[in-house]
């Protein structure tokens, strides 16, 4: 390992770090605080499925969002009703309608007068429930005003995007068409929660016995060259050619700011083309991982084409296996970039990240416990601050707006681990962030790099408990996110007591 991967591996710790604290299961349900609830004007926000019928043939699903006011919506689809969808008359449904309807749903479009006086209107009209076509191609949480008394609504209301009005006035001219209003509820437990779990513990515990590994091969390396005499050999090595960067007290202090800048940037800067950015970068570390695991993987096997060196322009000595495994690494991150969108493509993605969390545990190092003490309790503050506090000066969580790519088409940044929610009827993934991993697994390879050092059994050491503070920490972060709503949550704030309160009961 050269300048070149070494700077790789700093440059992308910076990035994993900067968005260390996101662990998100998607907003079904929001509690804001900035439209308080009064009499009447009091429900949760929830997202609501309209699933379309024409002539009896079932056709397209759109997701909308519940309004404070009016009933709760059903949340069993075999409970709710299918009923017949017609275009208000006037469309903007501020005015009584020019002919009463049988208990239909209302089709109206959004403007000129308040979201209230249109489910009024079209209550008296005799409508079963309402949906109000945005016209924009977002959400947008319908509310009440402050000095609004008359809020006796009885039908719900539900408001759709710009797109799905669209399609549904497309649909109306095709024939008869039918709606069915529910808001299913989420599982408590997804199994996406609990391999994503599995998948975070097991990337460290990998990372770790890997550095460790190879920390005690270079002292039994650097044993070896001594008792031959070559002390010229060993100051080389100690002067960096192992190609590893420790992590000093000033780095670690300095953390917090230099990831508060760039996340900063990240959320100022971010848009489509920021974005392609950032995935050429994700491409480029993960091809640097991918190379180095499956490298040291496979020289286990092939020995004699990994001790066998050739030059190259710009790289200098490389192994006949890094040539050889180089050509498929770049062509699975190139596949992935290109086709990044697809289903299944998270699979890709995580087998980068994963293969760049785990080189990057193994090239930077945290040299003792209190400079990993002190790098934790940065990375505690910072993930707070950026999820909650930012919201103060922002408007909004800075943290989970950069992790979920808002102002882009893109389905989050990059620097992500993901699994599809398999048995969620809203679908989405579970996400966490890299630093998550990357940040608490430097202390976990520490610890095991010190256990072997000191000669420490499993249970005596310091590994096992860090690794059974780590998972806990991360459970604990999935039951609190669950407990939010699938809110996004900084998953430092728990993992990092955790980790550290092991380290100093200790």
């Amino acid at each position: 390992m050269g300048a070149g991967a070494r700077a790789t591996a700093a440059a992308l710790l910076l990035v994993a770090a900067a968005l260390a604290g996101v662990a998100a299961g998607g907003d079904i349900v929001h509690q804001d605080d900035d439209a308080p609830k009064i009499p009447g004007c009091s429900n949760d926000f929830m997202l609501v499925k309209v699933q379309t019928w024409v002539t009896n043939r079932e056709t397209d699903e759109f997701v909308g969002v519940g309004a404070r006011f009016g009933p709760i919506i059903e949340s069993k689809e075999k409970h709710a009703n299918r009923t017949g969808l017609l275009i208000a008359e006037p469309f903007d449904c501020c005015t009584p309608l020019k002919e009463k309807v049988a208990g239909e749903v209302l089709l109206v479009q959004r403007g000129d007068c308040k979201f209230t006086t249109k489910a009024k209107v079209a209550e008296d009209a005799g409508a079963s429930a309402i949906i109000i076509l945005n016209n924009r191609h977002e959400l947008y949480k319908m509310v009440c005003d402050q000095n609004e008394t008359d809020l006796d609504i009885n039908i719900p209301a539900v408001l759709l995007p710009k797109d799905a009005g669209t399609i549904l006035q497309g649909l109306l001219s095709l024939g008869k068409v039918s709606v069915q209003l529910y808001s299913p509820d989420r599982p408590l437990v997804d199994t996406a929660e609990v391999f994503l779990w599995l998948m975070a513990v097991g990337t460290i515990l990998g990372a770790s016995y890997w550095s460790a590994w190879s920390a005690r091969e270079a002292l039994i390396e650097q044993e070896k060259l001594l008792k031959d005499g070559h002390e010229s050999s060993v100051n080389i090595e100690a002067e960096g050619s192992t190609g590893m960067v420790d992590i000093t007290m000033t780095s670690a202090m300095l953390f917090i700011v230099v990831a508060s800048l760039f996340l900063v940037m990240l959320y100022k800067l971010m848009s489509h083309w920021f974005v392609e950015l950032l995935v050429v970068i994700f491409c480029i570390g993960g091809v640097e991982g991918l190379q180095t695991c499956l490298v040291a993987l496979l020289s286990r096997w092939f020995k004699p084409a990994a001790r066998s060196f050739v030059k190259v322009p710009f790289f200098g000595a490389v192994s006949y296996l890094t040539l050889a495994v180089c050509p498929f690494c770049i062509v699975f991150a190139v596949l992935w970039a290109v086709y990044r969108r697809m289903p299944y493509a998270w699979i890709g993605q995580d087998v980068l990240g994963i293969a760049l969390i785990v080189t990057v545990i193994q090239i930077v190092r945290i040299p003792n416990l209190k400079v990993g003490s002190v790098l934790l309790g940065c990375s505690f503050l910072y993930d707070i601050f950026w999820v909650f506090i930012s919201k103060m000066l922002f408007h909004e969580s800075v943290m989970i707006v950069v992790a979920r790519g808002d102002n882009t088409d893109e389905d989050g940044v990059p620097m992500l681990l993901k699994i599809p929610r398999m048995f969620d009827p809203w679908g989405g993934y579970s996400i966490i962030g890299f630093g998550d991993i990357l940040l608490p697994g430097l202390l976990v390879a520490f610890a095991l790099r010190y256990d072997w050092a000191a000669r420490k059994t499993l249970q005596s050491g310091y590994f096992l408990w860090s690794m059974v503070a780590y998972g806990s920490g991360l459970l604990i972060t999935y039951v609190a996110l669950n407990l939010m709503d699938g809110h996004g949550q900084p998953a430092l704030l728990y993992i990092v007591p955790f980790t550290l309160d092991f380290h100093i009961t200790r």
